[in-house]
C-alpha cells in the first residue's frame, strides 16, 4: 500500500510537470517564432517480485513491479510555424525548404536560425524574424539583440527601407549591403532555450553556416513573419487530459490512505463480544 502512495505521488507530479509546460506553450501561441516545447512520461525502471518462504523450496517469480513515472526532460519542437504576411521591411521569416532526411524515422533533421549577438556579447540564435531598426541604425530582434550576417557581424543599414533576397543578401538602393546570416543545427538537442526566443548551443563554438551544407535548403521572406508552431485546439486537449490523469491518481491516493488508516486502526482489533 505504501507503494501505490508513491505510485500515484509520481502520477500526479509528473502530470503537474506537463500542466506547466502545455500552459507555457500556450501564452506563446501568438509568439513569433516560437518552438513549442514537447515532453515524453517514462517510468522508472521496474523490480522484478520474488515469493520467498512458504511451502515453497526456493524463491518463486511474482511479477514485475512499477515503481512509477516521471516526466523526462522538455526538448523544443522546431517543425515551421505559420508564415503571414505583415508587409513589414524588417519583418523577415526563415522558411525551410530543405533539410537532411533520418534514413530511420524518414523525418527531417536539424534547424534553421538567425545569428544574434547579444549586448553582452553572447552568440544565440532565433527563429524570431519580427526585427526592427534601433536608434543607431542596426537590425536588431525585439530583445535588442544585433541580427549578424554572415561575417558574424551586427547588419548597419541607413534606413528601413531596403531590400532582402531570398538568400538573405541585403539590398540599399540596390547596391549589396551583406547577407543575414543563416545557421544550421543538425542536432537539435544541443540547442538551450534561454527566453525571448532565444537558444543557446550546448557546449564550445558556435553552429555552422547553413549555407553549402549538403541536402539544406532555405528562402528568407520579407515582409512576411513565421508564427508559433502552437496548436491552440491540441494543447488545450492535452491540458484537460492531463488534469483528468492528475484527478485519477489523486482518488487513487485518497483510497490508499483510506486504506492503510483500516489497516493501522481495524485490522487485528480484538472484538469487545
Amino acid at each position: 500500500m505504501i507503494r501505490g502512495l508513491y505510485t500515484s505521488e509520481t502520477g500526479m507530479l509528473s502530470q503537474e510537470r506537463l500542466m506547466n509546460m502545455l500552459s507555457n506553450n500556450l501564452n506563446n501561441v501568438d509568439t513569433p517564432g516560437y518552438k513549442q516545447d514537447q515532453g515524453e512520461l517514462r517510468t522508472f525502471p521496474e523490480m522484478l517480485i520474488s515469493r520467498i518462504g512458504g511451502d515453497a523450496p526456493s524463491p518463486s517469480t511474482v511479477g514485475d513491479l512499477s515503481t512509477g513515472v516521471y516526466m523526462d526532460e522538455t526538448v523544443p519542437d522546431f517543425s515551421q510555424g505559420t508564415i503571414t504576411q505583415t508587409g513589414k521591411s524588417t519583418d523577415i521569416a526563415l522558411s525551410t525548404s530543405q533539410l537532411p532526411v533520418n534514413p530511420r524515422t524518414g523525418a527531417q533533421e536539424g534547424a534553421l536560425l538567425f545569428n544574434v549577438r547579444t549586448p553582452a556579447g553572447a552568440i544565440r540564435y532565433t527563429r524570431d524574424g519580427h526585427f526592427t531598426l534601433s536608434p543607431a541604425g542596426q537590425l536588431t530582434d525585439d530583445n535588442g539583440d544585433a541580427v549578424l550576417n554572415t561575417a558574424g557581424q551586427p547588419i548597419q543599414l541607413p534606413s528601413d527601407q531596403f531590400q532582402v533576397a531570398g538568400n538573405g543578401t541585403i539590398l540599399v538602393n540596390g547596391t549589396p549591403a551583406g547577407q543575414i546570416g543563416v545557421s544550421y543545427a543538425a542536432n537539435t538537442n544541443q540547442l538551450v532555450q534561454q527566453g525571448g526566443g532565444l537558444f543557446m548551443l550546448n557546449g564550445a563554438g558556435n553552429l555552422p553556416a547553413a549555407a553549402g551544407q549538403a541536402n539544406v535548403s532555405y528562402q528568407l521572406k520579407q515582409g512576411f513573419m513565421e508564427g508559433s508552431n502552437v496548436s491552440a485546439d491540441q494543447t488545450m486537449t492535452d491540458m484537460m487530459e492531463a488534469y483528468r490523469t492528475f484527478e485519477a491518481n489523486q482518488k487513487v491516493m485518497q483510497i490508499e490512505d483510506q486504506t492503510l488508516d483500516k489497516a493501522a486502526s481495524q485490522v487485528g482489533q480484538v472484538s469487545g463480544n
